[in-house]
């Protein structure tokens, strides 16, 4: 739920801000701007838990209270809001992901070849249009492999999603509510296991873990080939 989270809120805005970079600012602005974001991908998660502790958790509590207030009969919205929880650790990992998403989708988008632009320019359409009816098709497997890597980082975090979804073993309607990622189970409580039935439901956990991302990645590649197959019967 947390790496679902990310996705809905870092996927329109790392598309958003890849096609800015590439179709529609002048390079001298957008390589410095793209150099500035994939510098945001060598830092480490502690570094972003502690952005999210100090910064992001009491945004969260701030908002969180008015929307509770206000959308609180709806489950999802339900109080009381603490700060730390599901949606806290799914903002952080958004902006996690968000690097990988604009460096790589900006690159397969730079990859397009410039005479698939002229043509759609040459018949008359806009620069909008040639962007989302040219541009984004021909480049949609790139974003899609852009998006699925992201998702993996998602899926993986541990330090910084530790720190800040509340690490309460239940599993609640509401978005505000702590809750408990495998990873963080994994990371909070292996060091304490103690007897066998201990260690072993946490490797549990940590295969149920694997295997999500097995699975996760085989869809990635069914759909990104499946993507390929259509453009090349449709060229």
């Amino acid at each position: 739920m947390s790496a679902l989270i990310a996705l809905v809120i870092a996927v329109p805005l790392g598309v958003g801000a890849a096609i800015c970079l590439s179709e529609l600012l002048p390079m001298r602005i957008a390589d410095p701007a793209t150099f500035l974001i994939e510098l945001l991908v060598a830092v480490p998660s502690v570094v972003y838990g502690l952005v999210g502790v100090f910064v992001l958790v009491p945004i969260v509590r701030s908002v969180g209270t008015l929307v509770a207030s206000v959308l609180g009969w709806i489950p999802l919205f339900a109080g009381p809001v603490y700060g730390i929880g599901l949606l806290t650790a799914g903002i952080l990992l958004a902006v996690m992901i968000v690097p990988f998403i604009v460096a790589i989708s900006r690159e397969v988008l730079l990859a397009v070849p410039h005479s698939q632009r002229d043509a759609a320019l040459a018949l008359g359409a806009t620069r909008w249009e040639t962007v989302w009816h040219v541009v984004l098709p021909y480049a949609r497997s790139g974003i899609m492999g852009s998006v699925i890597l992201a998702l993996a980082r998602a899926l993986g975090e541990t330090m910084a999603v530790t720190m800040v979804i509340g690490n309460r073993p239940e599993i609640a309607a509401s978005l505000f509510a702590p809750a408990y990622s495998m990873a963080a189970v994994i990371a909070n409580e292996f060091a304490e296991a103690t007897g066998k039935l201990y260690v072993s439901a946490l490797i549990q956990i940590a295969l149920v873990l694997f295997g999500i991302t097995i699975v996760v990645n085989a869809l990635a590649r069914l759909l990104i080939a499946s993507m390929n197959r259509e453009g090349a019967s449709a060229a």
